[in-house]
């Protein structure tokens, strides 16, 4: 059978899908999940049942009262967009329930809880997958082709700037974003994007400060954080490169680069002009004193200003009918967790932890190889 039929064979069995957790990502997300052709929307669960109610409406399967509800329905996968402390426990859950699982970011808050799930779906025979799934982009598909190329030459440095501004702007529950912190919450999205192309991280030394720590919220409350709201973090990874990462709960996404990943090497640099936009701009520029940067065409058209929310799930589920890797794995996601936590030990002692462990390098999209 041919790779095509494969795949052809493979869309033709439906994932049956359940959503946990109906706040304001979950809009996207089942909008994106309802539109794919391998996926079938079955059930919706929140804490506030109206929301599960609203988005069944708009998208299709059926709001159930609790998690356990929706647990005992004929379905193959859940997605968890539960707050960040909760992914663990649902994950968990989710797994012993015989569910594949594919969670928002982070998979954990701890290494161990997120070594212990990647595990439990092992011996469970089941797929873990988690955000970001922006890898999968195709202006991100277009910077790791560049990359494989050889145009840059050796990749040696790298800048991510991730400046996502006051939280409470814009989301009606800001407090447990600011918990975590913004390394965790947005740092994640080009960190994963780099470690899929670059490799593994070995060292981390971590600076934070909180810059505004008295907020208030939409509503008018007042509330304090104590977590940094500005954070530098060095990363040194395997293959060699080093990394300096911006992450930013004060400065906004008004500022000119506030998500921009720039690839310097030995022969040129590389611009992704978003970590998370699909049709993001990427750009060239050969190594050299008076050279400029030149627009580099996408591998593929990308809907102006759209990201596909469901590709992850979307790639989990033809992953798992076509008996191949998934791209977005619970290895890589625990990965980054011991990344997290190595900065937060960094922040701690001001000195350098090292990560020692690793997760099977991710394939490209079939449309960018």
């Amino acid at each position: 059978m041919t790779a095509k039929a494969r795949t052809t064979k493979a869309r033709a069995k439906r994932i049956r899908v359940g959503i946990v957790g109906c706040g304001n990502i979950a809009g996207p997300y089942a909008r994106d999940i309802a539109s794919k052709s391998n996926l079938e929307l079955v059930a919706l669960t929140d804490l506030e049942p109206a929301r599960a109610e609203a988005l069944a409406n708009e998208h299709g399967g059926r709001a159930v009262p609790t998690v356990d509800d929706l647990l005992g329905e004929d379905l193959d996968l859940v997605v968890n967009l539960t707050f960040q402390a909760a992914h663990a426990g649902i994950t968990r859950r989710s797994l012993e329930a015989g569910k594949h699982v594919h969670s928002e970011k982070p998979l954990a808050l701890s290494s161990m809880e997120a070594w212990d799930l990647v595990d439990l779906a092992r011996r469970h025979g089941l797929r873990l997958g988690c955000s970001p799934f922006t890898l999968m982009g195709e202006a991100q598909q277009t910077a790791w082709r560049e990359l494989r190329s050889g145009r840059l030459g050796t990749i040696r440095a790298v800048f991510a700037e991730v400046d996502w501004g006051w939280i409470e702007t814009w989301h009606p529950a800001p407090v447990p974003f600011y918990e975590v912190g913004a390394l965790i919450d947005v740092g994640v999205y080009p960190l994963t994007i780099l470690t899929a192309v670059l490799g593994s991280v070995r060292r981390v030394q971590s600076f934070g400060r909180t810059l505004k720590p008295d907020r208030v919220t939409k509503d008018g409350t007042p509330f304090r954080i104590d977590a940094p709201d500005f954070q530098v973090t060095l990363l040194e990874l395997e293959g060699g490169a080093v990394v300096r990462l911006t992450t930013s709960f004060y400065v906004g996404q008004h500022a000119k680069n506030y998500a921009t990943v720039d690839f310097h090497g030995d022969k040129g640099s590389l611009w992704l002009g978003h970590f998370f936009r699909f049709d993001a701009p990427v750009e060239f520029c050969e190594y050299g004193d008076g050279k400029t940067y030149s627009a580099v065409p996408l591998v593929r058209e990308s809907k102006v200003g759209q990201v596909d929310w469901g590709r992850g799930v979307e790639d989990l589920a033809l992953a798992i009918a076509e008996g191949r890797p998934h791209r977005a794995t619970g290895e890589h996601a625990a990965h980054i967790v011991d990344v997290f936590m190595a900065a937060a030990e960094s922040l701690r002692t001001g000195e350098a932890v090292k990560v020692t462990t690793s997760f099977p390098v991710p394939a490209p999209m079939p449309w960018a190889e």
